[in-house]
């Protein structure tokens, strides 16, 4: 791609820093500029399509041209296009939403706080463990576990329970006080010979011996999505998320389940934690809670921290947490008429419908070269690219494999996300049979193409 004098492109490259991006390279390459979406697709300044297989980030549930949130928003931004919540003020939409959200999630929870993304929801989330611990009177549980490759945010705290590499060098993370537990994937992670049974029964004992090593009177909570996203799509074993419950439970410890990713029909549920039987005292939520169409986010709590915290808040007078746009009436009212569409269409009817199908074409990508594992539930998938699948031997760091098969994806007319070595699919969720085959199909050929460019570079295995 050139970037020509005076054009878009080169006025983003003089002026915008892009998240995720070698900002050195971006100067020379510049931008790939979108324009316009429709249903599944979307399209460059050039006018080349593309099936969006990664629903932008993980997150346009609905497509992007969903015309019931567009006029949400316009309706909510004529009659009162913005307020704040704080000092007990409120909106319509906000207290609707806050209802509708109660009635869908987990048995349990019973209040809900606002904020504008993911890595808000679950940086907050970490504060009200703090402020709830200290409303009972244990000001020394505090700690939060997170875990290897697991992906909670950008800012400072939510960052430092982020457990990947790449968020903390440079940046100074973690900061103090996140602990790391393992990461529930038995290929990447199991020993030779072990089972998956036994693998499970060995990041049981080793979250156990975690806790009593660092005292549990100094831990808070254990924060986990239910499928690790950005992390490699990393499906837990069935028997996982109840047995470690039932450490976090003898120890009084909080379970944090960060449903930013998998919230919303992903999983072939409302949320994960349906899918993996998780019962969480906080849920945190974003991206297809509005089908991305407006920034929100939201923590919900259970009824137990709600009044510890309520009552802790009389005690000293104030609740001194907040964001400006929390609860936006403008978002609230898009939120809300997105959770009424899953509903009225019955869009997990839809997800389990079509779900099988994406899971069949992966699981068909295991016999390629370059592939060892495929992962996936609902409509969410990934393929872990190998050197030599055989002898289980990874690539190297700096080969670049995933981002090379991302590109020549989008040289295909599709849109997947590719990492060091895996290549991620999560398609929006209206995606239809036909259309997966199409997202599919690009896949293959670009894994074709990597497969000969690894071969080429000698990492391949013969």
């Amino acid at each position: 791609m050139s970037v020509l004098p005076n054009s878009l492109a080169a006025r983003d490259v003089s002026s915008v820093l892009h998240p995720y991006t070698n900002l050195a390279q971006h100067e020379l390459d510049g931008p790939r500029i979108i324009t316009r979406g429709e249903g599944i697709y979307v399209y460059d300044d050039a006018g080349q399509r593309y099936l969006e297989g990664m629903a932008g980030l993980w997150c346009t549930s609905l497509g992007f041209s969903e015309e019931r949130l567009v006029e949400a928003a316009y309706t909510q931004m004529k009659q009162l296009p913005t307020y704040h919540i704080f000092n007990g003020r409120s909106t319509e939409p906000t207290i609707a939403l806050a209802e509708e959200l109660l009635k869908l999630a987990p048995a349990g929870l019973s209040k809900v706080l606002f904020a504008n993304s993911g890595s808000e929801a679950n940086d907050q989330a970490a504060k009200l463990v703090w402020f709830y611990h200290n409303a009972i009177g244990k000001p020394r549980k505090k700690k939060i576990i997170g875990r290897v490759r697991g992906y909670h945010g950008i800012t400072v705290f939510s960052g430092s329970m982020t457990g990947q590499v790449a968020n903390h060098e440079s940046w100074d993370l973690p900061v103090g006080g996140v602990l790391r537990a393992d990461c529930p994937s038995h290929y990447l992670f199991g020993l030779p010979g072990e089972s998956e049974a036994a693998f499970v029964d060995r990041l049981v004992a080793n979250l156990e011996a975690l806790i009593l090593d660092e005292d549990p009177e100094t831990i808070g909570a254990f924060i986990a999505e239910p499928v690790n996203g950005g992390g490699g799509v990393i499906v837990p074993p069935k028997d996982y998320f109840p047995r470690i419950q039932e450490v976090l439970k003898r120890h009084n410890i909080l379970m944090i389940a960060d449903e930013v990713i998998c919230g919303f029909g992903r999983t072939g549920a409302m949320f994960g934690c349906e899918t993996f039987d998780i019962k969480p005292d906080i849920l945190t939520c974003a991206k297809a809670l509005s089908s991305a169409y407006l920034p929100i986010s939201a923590t919900l709590i259970s009824t137990e921290m709600a009044e510890k915290i309520t009552e802790y808040s009389g005690k000293i007078k104030k609740f001194a947490h907040g964001f400006t746009y929390a609860g936006h009436p403008a978002a609230a009212a898009v939120a809300l008429e997105t959770l009424r569409i899953y509903q009225e269409r019955d869009i997990i009817g839809h997800v389990n419908e079509v779900a099988p199908h994406l899971q069949a074409r992966l699981a068909a990508l295991t016999s390629h070269p370059l592939v060892g594992e495929v992962r996936g539930v609902g409509l969410l998938g990934a393929v872990q690219l190998m050197a030599d699948k055989t002898n289980k031997t990874f690539l190297p760091a700096d080969a670049e494999l995933g981002a090379y098969a991302q590109e020549r994806a989008l040289a295909h007319g599709v849109i997947v996300r590719g990492t060091v070595d895996a290549v991620f699919v999560c398609p929006p969720l209206i995606i239809t049979k036909d259309q997966i085959d199409e997202m599919m199909d690009a896949l293959k050929l670009a894994l074709d193409e990597a497969a000969l460019h690894a071969q080429h570079l000698g990492l391949l295995a013969a």
